[in-house]
């Protein structure tokens, strides 16, 4: 039975539940670890200070020093944010002497970036 209901502009003029199209999502649907991984990927990506970091390292190799003095904030709000970076395998690092380079940690993560910047810059 369909209902009519107000538009409130986001929502169908009518209630109607298309099923074989919700089945398909379902079927679609990911593993609920995958989804969680998934969002918490989007939600690291999402915070400035990463963003500005993860858009440095896309140019290459930097030390927490280096990042720093780019992003603009203390070495040590730095390594917090690399530590959350580091444990989604968005970045990892190597040490070289006494100095610990960043990098990202493979080329999605820099497709990822480019892919929403991409994106972001289309004419409407």
């Amino acid at each position: 039975m369909k209902k009519r209901i107000q538009n409130q502009g986001e929502q169908c003029e009518c209630r109607c539940i298309h099923q074989n199209r919700v089945d398909a999502a379902r079927d679609h649907a990911l593993p609920s670890r995958e989804n969680e991984q998934l969002a918490a990927l989007f939600k690291a990506m999402g915070d400035p200070n990463r963003l500005r970091i993860l858009w440095a390292l896309d140019q290459g190799e930097m030390c927490v020093c280096d990042l720093a003095q780019f992003v603009g904030i203390t070495e040590s709000a730095v390594s917090h944010q690399l530590r959350q970076l580091r444990q989604l395998f968005l970045v990892s690092n190597r040490r070289e002497g006494p100095i610990l380079y960043y990098r990202l940690n493979d080329s999605h993560v820099s497709a990822l970036i480019h892919m929403a910047l991409e994106h972001l810059r289309e004419e409407p």
